[in-house]
């Protein structure tokens, strides 16, 4: 059957919360509404408003509620209703959040899933569209997961709720609508590993959440040129799986890394360092970055010249294969 992105995430709410009873999901308009992008629909009508339920406008607060809930003994998933929002919050998440289990010398484990729509490609205004996980990247302490597909978006979220260590899930929303066959629930391979969604002999490109799938439209269309693009999905951001990404480097020889967020200390960053201090005598080329602009995300009228796209990955790939 075909299920999108964001029934896939539904999904793996309702059956976490019907297997766990400490499993709690709340946030703004997450309860009656059932979310802006309707992923925590219907939730509050099969599980009542105990354990799904709305929470005032205030980020801040609703993270440091999630902290309070954890060290109850409860499996909070909250969420920021745009990525945007989740800046108010930083001091819980990087202050408390991050650092509770090493503060207590390991006795305490804090179970939070924070849930954050990010990125661009919907057309929204100021403060709606934003790619923050370099943030959260830098934040020892946490893991980052983002899915690429809509049974990666059921099985990481699983796990992610699973894991006794605080995650940040981030849910590429211009994707909420991405539909793949598939039945659920559906098993995948753990979040720490990369997946080859597209394998390759001349570059290896190297995406996470909204940009697999223009990583892969850009594959298909460098057939076109005679190029064999290999497409990595990176799936988790920290920890990040440099033995998958080394050996598709291994196999190729070139890499461009593309991804949402600006430039300057993006994860292309992190992911260029990784290949030049373990795979520097397989490259061909530089690594090269297919990415956003160091600037704020634009306005709506001029998102699809901010953003990424196979034009501009074909390009990189051409100027690598003649480097």
């Amino acid at each position: 059957m075909a299920v999108t992105m964001a029934q896939a995430l539904n999904r793996a709410l309702h059956d976490a919360m019907s297997k766990d009873e400490r499993v709690l999901v709340f946030g703004e308009d997450v309860g009656r509404l059932g979310g802006v992008f309707r992923v925590t629909d219907r939730l509050q009508a099969d599980f009542g408003d105990q354990r799904c339920f709305d929470t005032p406008l205030a980020e801040s607060g609703i993270v440091g509620t999630a902290i309070g809930l954890a060290l109850y003994g409860y499996r909070p998933v909250c969420e920021m209703q745009f990525d945007g929002f989740s800046y108010p919050a930083f001091e819980q998440i990087v202050s408390h959040l991050a650092k509770m289990h090493n503060r207590s010398r390991g006795t305490v484990r804090l179970p939070v899933t924070i849930r954050i729509p990010y990125g661009g490609g919907i057309g929204a205004v100021e403060h709606h569209s934003e790619s923050p996980e370099s943030y959260w990247v830098h934040t020892a302490g946490l893991k980052v997961y983002t899915p690429g597909t809509p049974e990666d978006a059921y099985g990481m979220l699983t796990e992610a709720i699973h894991s006794d260590d605080p995650v940040v899930f981030m849910e590429p929303k211009r994707r909420y609508w991405m539909k793949a066959q598939t039945e659920l629930p559906v098993e995948v391979p753990p979040a720490r590993r990369a997946v080859v969604r597209r394998e390759g002999t001349d570059v290896s490109v190297l995406a996470y959440g909204p940009m697999v799938r223009t990583a892969m439209d850009a594959a298909e269309a460098a057939e076109a040129e005679g190029w064999s693009l290999e497409v990595v999905d990176l799936r988790s951001l920290n920890p990040l799986d440099t033995d998958t990404i080394v050996d598709s480097i291994k196999r190729t020889g070139r890499a461009i890394v593309v991804h949402e967020a600006p430039q300057t200390l993006g994860i292309g960053s992190e992911v260029a360092a990784r290949i030049q201090e373990h795979a520097f005598y397989h490259l061909e080329a530089p690594v090269l970055r297919a990415t956003g602009f160091d600037t704020p995300y634009p306005p709506a009228k001029l998102e699809s010249y901010w953003l990424p796209d196979v034009e501009r990955i074909l390009d990189l790939v051409e100027r690598s294969l003649t480097y």
